[in-house]
Parts: C-alpha cells; sequence; structure tokens
C-alpha cells in the first residue's frame, strides 16, 4: 500500500457527528476524470466521486479517503492529474488517499485488501463494471460495511435481493446512486405526479455520443449494455413515481438496434440502442394498466451539443408532465472546441466552477448531493442503529430495497432481448422473480 499525508482541516463538522471514512473503489472516468493516461474528454474531466468526497472532506462529514483499483502503477499519474486539475483549481483542496494495490502491483482482488483495512460503519462507494458490483458489494456488506453503487445495482433480480438480505442481516444501509432522482425538475415532477390521477403512458430517451464507447469498449456488449447503464436512469425514476400509486410492473418485452458500435470496434454482440416496453398494473384494481416505454442509446451523433440527452413524457388521467434536460437554456460556443462548436452544459448535476472564495462551489449539483445524503445516511445509522434503516427507505431515497423493481425490468429486458420473447414479473411470498 501506498499512501500520502491525509492532514485535513475540518470545516463545519456536524455537530456530534464522526466524520465516515470512505473507500473509492473503482479509478476511472467518474471516480477520477482520468481515463487512458489523461484528462477524459467528456465532461467530468475531473470526476465526480473524488471531487465530491474531497470537498466533504473539507466541510468535514467525510474523514479518511482512500481508493482501490487493479492497477497500481496508475497511481501517480491520477495523483498528478488531480493535484492539477484540483488542488491547483480549488485554494489547494487536499487530494490525497491511501492506494490499493500497491503502485508496482496488479491484483483484481486488491479490492478486498482495502475493504479489510476498513472498520465497521465505515463506508464504499463502487464505480466499477456491472458484473463487478455484486462481489465487492457482498464483500463489503459481509464486514459490516456501508455501500453505496453506481447504477445499476446489479444485473440480476437474484442478486439484489441477496444483497438487501445480507445488508439486513449487517444492518448496514446501501444505497443506489440514482443521481437523477435529485434533478430539480425530475424531482419537482415526481411531486407534482402525485395529483395527476392514474398512471397511463411514460416514454423516456437518453443517449450518449459514439465518442463514449472508446472509453466503454473494454465492457460495451461484453459485461453490460446501454439498456443497464443509461435506461436504468428513467426506469427508476418512473416506478419511484408511480410505485406510491399501486402501480407495479407485470411484463416486458424488449427491442434493440446494432451495427454502429460494432463498427467502431465493439464486440460483434453489442446493441446501439435499447428500448424497454413495459405493461404496468395497479396492484387493487388490476383493471388499470399503464404502458412505459424506456429507450437509451450510446451512439448518438459526436456533434449533437450535448454529452447527454435526456428527457421524459408522463401521462396520467388528470394530466401530463414533459421534461426535457438536454440543454437547460445553457449554451457556450467557443473556439477552442475545434469542430464541436458549440455546447450545452450542463451545471446542475456538477458545476465545476471555483465559489467566490476560490473553493469548490458545486455543493448544489444534483450530482453532489446524492453523495451527500448517502454520507449523511451513513451517519445517521452509525449514530442510531439499524432503525435509521427504515427511516432511510420511508424517505424514499434510492436505498435497495426501493430499487428492487428496477433491477427486475432491466433483467426481464435483456432477458427478452436474449431469449427474443416476452418476460413476466411476478411476487411470491414477498420475493420478485422473472417469469
Amino acid at each position: 500500500m501506498s499512501s500520502t499525508s491525509n492532514i485535513l482541516v475540518q470545516a463545519n463538522p456536524a455537530a456530534g457527528s464522526k466524520p465516515l471514512n470512505v473507500l473509492m473503489v473503482g479509478t476511472g472516468e467518474y471516480t477520477t476524470g482520468f481515463v487512458g493516461g489523461g484528462a477524459s474528454g467528456s465532461d467530468k474531466k475531473v470526476g465526480v466521486v473524488g471531487l465530491t468526497l474531497f470537498d466533504l472532506r473539507r466541510r468535514g462529514k467525510v474523514g479518511k479517503l482512500s481508493m482501490v483499483g487493479t492497477t497500481g502503477s496508475k497511481f501517480p499519474a491520477i495523483r498528478e492529474h488531480l493535484h492539477k486539475n484540483i488542488s491547483q483549481v480549488y485554494n489547494g483542496l487536499d487530494t490525497s488517499f491511501d492506494s490499493y494495490p500497491p503502485n508496482d502491483t496488479r491484483d483484481a482482488d486488491a479490492y478486498k485488501a482495502a475493504i479489510d483495512a476498513l472498520n465497521p460503519g465505515d463506508a464504499i462507494t463502487i464505480f466499477t463494471p456491472d458484473t463487478t458490483h455484486y462481489p465487492i458489494a457482498l464483500y463489503a456488506i459481509s464486514r459490516k460495511i456501508h455501500v453505496m453503487i453506481t447504477k445499476p445495482a446489479v444485473k440480476t433480480l437474484a442478486h439484489h435481493q441477496d444483497l438487501l438480505d445480507a445488508a439486513e442481516k449487517s444492518g448496514v444501509f446501501v444505497y443506489i446512486e440514482h443521481h437523477k432522482r435529485f434533478d430539480p425538475a425530475y424531482a419537482d415532477a415526481r411531486y407534482k405526479a402525485k395529483n395527476l390521477g392514474d398512471f397511463n403512458y411514460f416514454y423516456s430517451y437518453m443517449s450518449q455520443p459514439k465518442s463514449q464507447l472508446e472509453t466503454f469498449k473494454a465492457w460495451a456488449g461484453v459485461d453490460s449494455d446501454i439498456s443497464y447503464y443509461l435506461n436504468s436512469h428513467h426506469v427508476d425514476i418512473c416506478e419511484s413515481m408511480v410505485s406510491a400509486q399501486g402501480y407495479v410492473p407485470v411484463k416486458v418485452s424488449a427491442s434493440a438496434s446494432k451495427g454502429t458500435a460494432v463498427g467502431l470496434g465493439c464486440a460483434p454482440q453489442t446493441e446501439d440502442t435499447i428500448a424497454l416496453l413495459v405493461h404496468w398494473v395497479k396492484r387493487d384494481n388490476p383493471e388499470k394498466r399503464a404502458t412505459g416505454v424506456y429507450t437509451a442509446s450510446w451512439t448518438a451523433p459526436q456533434r449533437a451539443g450535448v454529452h447527454s440527452n435526456q428527457y421524459f413524457h408522463y401521462m396520467a388521467s388528470n394530466g401530463e408532465i414533459r421534461v426535457d434536460q438536454a440543454k437547460r437554456g445553457y449554451d457556450v460556443a467557443d473556439d477552442n472546441l475545434g469542430d464541436k462548436g458549440l455546447m450545452w452544459y450542463n451545471p446542475f448535476y456538477m458545476r465545476y466552477a471555483p465559489d467566490e472564495e476560490g473553493n469548490f462551489g458545486g455543493q448544489g449539483g444534483y450530482g453532489y448531493v446524492s453523495f451527500e445524503k448517502f454520507v449523511d445516511g451513513c451517519s445517521l445509522v452509525n449514530k442510531d442503529g439499524v432503525g435509521a434503516l427504515k427511516e432511510l427507505d420511508k424517505r424514499g431515497l434510492p436505498t435497495l430495497r426501493n430499487t428492487v423493481l428496477t433491477t427486475a425490468i432491466l433483467e426481464a429486458g435483456r432477458k427478452s432481448l436474449d431469449e427474443g420473447k416476452e418476460v413476466g414479473i411476478k411476487e411470491v411470498d414477498g420475493l420478485w422473480h422473472l417469469v
């Protein structure tokens, strides 16, 4: 293990609470913004996870930080990248962390040693390929460590319910990083949907440009697909809107397009765009039915102007909601962008501009808010005990319990594509199954 100083001046520590120690599992774009030997070419050039946790440490909510990957030789360059693009931009913000494995080592199981170095009540964030979420989370939960998992939580309903059972036995908080729940427009829409009557129809679309496939080429179509990666956002938003009305999904069919990703060098089975057709039924009145269509693509045009198109249309018996969060009324023309020309940015997710004092100023961004809610949830459980877990579920946060049906829909979609048939979803004795 290599380490650097973790000297910290705590600013405004929460009264009566102990700062949360956090291990970041995964060192890629979302954690550090470091991809392929340099800063990512996306809108996350300095990452999200690391920057947010470094700032939460400055604010006194987070204590010791560590990071684990599979290849230790990356860490010197990652540290240099973080120092240049974070410390030198935000008043010398402390970017120190302990790292695993050592700089001269490659170890696919390094996460185990890193988790073993934690104490019960500490936490981890998992931002790794989808197929690794389950074993990493289960290892941490068994050691009474709180867990945040990037969406999708896991790829199968069985794994999701296994983690839920393990988390209940260990008394730990497991939270899925569905940050779109905290997008102000989406959050307001979810609230207003309560007063629009019975759910009737939902359509969503989310995409990213083909350039992202360069970042994802190692796992795209192999470890996961675009539905797990992007449809997970809107499936979760819709499920969280309609579950309170008593609607549950009962069957799913999926369709996909292919050709573009394969032409860019991705695995031959890689789909470009996946659409899920989901049938919903109201529990207490099965005659009331609704339809959801969720479409996601990672082969959108390179020069679309936005990194991520994202919008939905919700219709109910007494009204409808339309949300378009692609361009957000904010565009920048910059000659330095070359042939990209005009760009639409999303500072509502992560605002990277410093505040008036020169510190990181994006605490109100819904990407940051999602992490802070996880940290606060962990601290609440550590302070008040396992009884706080039910309270966190009741708050409507994207907890493991509150996201079971999102996993069911995503797995059913994958199974529908693989088997060429409609797939049912059914609850039996409190457990959900695909049929």
